[in-house]
């Protein structure tokens, strides 16, 4: 079994745009061969947005290059845009999984339908690391609904399988490494060991309800970031439960990350800020 490492949490919170609430709870400032190939986990809400008769609430254009951001709507409504003519609304159990890769200029807001009539809102953006070979491949737009997303039920829970493998189903979303992404819904007193590879960096992020990982309780907005050696781990649920379990195998390359920017060394970091100042990212289409 794997062992616990550490849990994260971000008590504090701060807003991205006027759209979304976050607590950023790990991120490449942090140690980054700890979460390889993962780089950033953004919790946003819940909250509860008031109806809103203007324009839509959220952030607006800007870059990125050399990895990905996975977004898991639960609950509301998030409308992207792309510089390579990606885009549309997303709501409660879809994913956008977008491959900035090489570069792209991209725009997030909650969709008018939303803005219009408010209420809750939770959400999840996680940066997703490249390796240094597809650093500058075509970024891409996968737009991945919940229909897509297949469901495995078992004694005490079900789990929707957006990325790798889990119990011999396998999710729609095509990654460059070894990943897996697993929504997780445990009933209270629920007891389960889920399959978690050795050698994967695996974090098992508490959204909703209380659990205890091993021997380690978590609570609303923990992530129980567990040991790279070892496979498998115990999970029982004290209430019901909304878990995001994310593992995949470490790049073991270099990062050097600047904003909205992640690369492997510091002339790469230049290199995307000048080619961003030099309109080489494309622009958004009116």
């Amino acid at each position: 079994m794997k062992s616990i490492a550490e849990v994260m949490r971000q008590p504090q919170g701060h807003w991205v745009g006027d759209g979304f609430p976050v607590r950023s709870i790990f991120s490449y400032n942090g140690d980054t061969a700890a979460i390889s190939p993962f780089l950033l986990f953004d919790y946003a809400g819940p909250y509860v947005f008031q109806p809103n008769g203007g324009a839509p609430r959220g952030v607006g254009q800007h870059p990125h290059r050399g990895f990905e951001t996975v977004t898991i709507v639960y609950d509301g409504e998030v409308s992207h845009r792309d510089s390579t003519g990606g885009g549309g609304t997303i709501g409660p159990g879809d994913v956008q999984w977008m491959t900035a890769a090489g570069g792209v200029i991209h725009e997030e807001f909650h969709s008018p339908a939303y803005s219009k009539a408010g209420g809750p809102f939770r959400m999840v953006q996680l940066w997703v690391n490249l390796p240094a070979r597809d650093k500058m491949a075509p970024a891409k737009y996968q737009a991945i609904t919940s229909a897509e997303i297949p469901v495995v039920a078992f004694p005490g829970g079900k789990a929707r399988i957006i990325a790798g493998d889990f119990r011999g189903s396998r999710g729609p979303a095509s990654t460059f490494s070894p990943i897996n992404l697993w929504d997780v819904r445990l009933d209270a007193g629920a007891s389960v060991t889920l399959d978690l590879p050795e050698g994967h960096n695996a974090m098992i992020a508490v959204l909703a309800g209380a659990v205890t990982v091993e021997d380690k309780p978590g609570g609303e907005a923990d992530i129980v970031r567990l040991s790279v050696e070892g496979a498998g781990a115990r999970v029982a649920a004290s209430s019901d439960a909304m878990l995001l379990v994310l593992t995949g195998e470490p790049l073991g390359e270099p990062v050097f990350g600047y904003g909205p920017f992640v690369m492997t060394s510091e002339a790469e970091i230049r290199q995307a800020i000048n080619d961003f100042n030099s309109g080489r990212f494309g622009v958004v289409a009116a």
